[in-house]
């Protein structure tokens, strides 16, 4: 200690805490002080006579680490998923945190990195939305959240206030609206004045999207057999998705098949893209019999469609076609159930958190047999 003092360097630890862990082995820490060292002692007696010790060298893991194991352990996601959470690993969260330990995570620097994931990069940020920036937060809270108790006591990142989500724009279009989009997208020619690649079935397409809320990968995996123009009825069961521009098949979005009616009107229009043609053939395809790739067909097909429509409407996208079929399915008086079930919602609650301002209000209707009621019975009463 003399030596260390004269060299002006903290001289070395004196007191030294022994104990057995979980698993019955000798393990040693070493304090400054006497106090300290029992103020330790106490610290890990309490632990492990709680259940809540954690390993001093389990924490000094890096976060890159636990988040390669995190993903590898979560075969219950679709692929696509999968691999949206492994670019937001890459792209905003090891970029930060990657080399860090565990212990070495803290709140304080968890709200740092939120803020400047919404910071424009000509500031020293990440330039991204409110959304992109929660999806890269949820995916580090979750690589954390598997990580206690064993390692971590609590997750750091717990309680971090989030960017608020805007509301999303919803376009509805009325009938009239979908009927001209459908034949404009039918009659679109390229600029040698040759039908495009989808002009054979864009107005079907568009429809089906239109009147029946399919997701539009849904739609592109859509095979013949799955079509019953007798009942009227579509069978979703896969959709099509892309990562790093590989096209790749898989159950729908929230896992489960479903069974999706459609009107009438649009059996003829079916007819021909069924007739003839074998069950597991794709419903749509391109002129040349390959299946629809979704930025190909958005850009050259859609877009143009839009533009040549000239429907004086902003921000639609063919997903947005699911808003206006539940819009139109509501307005034709389907309720919250039969709505789930057509656009393959995971549960009523997020129906009516995304439509449920287009349901219309009955609370006067509710109201007024309330009051009918009451005098019912207090005329009965009187009696």
């Amino acid at each position: 200690m003399t030596k260390a003092k004269a060299a002006g360097r903290r001289p070395p630890a004196r007191w030294e805490v022994r104990y057995y862990d979980v698993t019955g082995k000798l393990r040693s820490e070493t304090a400054p002080n006497k106090d300290k060292a029992e103020a330790r002692r106490t610290e890990l007696e309490d632990s492990l006579r709680g259940g809540s010790y954690v390993d001093p060298n389990s924490s000094k893991v890096t976060f890159a680490e636990m988040g390669e194991k995190w993903l590898d352990s979560r075969h219950d996601l679709r692929q696509s998923t999968w691999w949206k959470y492994r670019g937001l690993l890459d792209n905003h969260v090891n970029v930060k945190w990657g080399g860090r330990p565990l212990n070495a995570i803290h709140r304080e620097d968890v709200a740092l990195w939120v803020a400047d994931l919404l910071k424009s990069k000509d500031k020293g940020g990440s330039g991204l939305g409110p959304s992109q920036a929660r999806h890269a937060y949820r995916v580090f809270s979750m690589v954390l959240d598997w990580c206690v108790p064993r390692r971590i006591l609590a997750n750091p990142a717990r309680g971090v206030k989030m960017p608020v989500r805007p509301d999303a724009e919803h376009v509805y279009l009325t009938y009239e609206q979908v009927e001209t989009l459908a034949d404009a997208a039918a009659v679109l020619r390229t600029k040698y004045d040759r039908p495009t690649a989808g002009s054979e079935i864009n107005r079907a397409l568009i429809l089906l999207l239109a009147y029946t809320g399919l997701r539009w990968g849904e739609a592109a995996a859509l095979r013949v057999g799955r079509v019953d123009l007798a009942k009227r009825r579509i069978r979703v069961a896969v959709t099509f998705f892309e990562v790093g521009g590989v096209q790749h098949e898989g159950p729908p979005k929230t896992g489960k098949k479903r069974t999706v009616s459609f009107p009438a009107s649009l059996v003829p229009v079916l007819r021909p893209l069924v007739t003839g043609r074998q069950a597991d053939d794709l419903l749509f395809t391109t002129g040349r019999g390959q299946s629809l790739r979704a930025n190909n067909w958005r850009v050259r097909e859609f877009n143009a469609a839009l533009k040549a429509a000239d429907l004086g409407v902003a921000g639609l996208t063919p997903h947005k076609l699911r808003h206006t079929a539940a819009s139109l399915a509501i307005a034709a008086g389907a309720d919250v159930k039969v709505v789930q079930q057509m656009l393959g919602h995971a549960d009523a609650a997020m129906t009516l958190n995304v439509y449920g301002h287009l349901f219309p209000d009955r609370l006067d209707e509710v109201a007024d047999v309330l009051d009918a009621r009451r005098a019912q019975a207090l005329a009965s009463m009187a009696a």
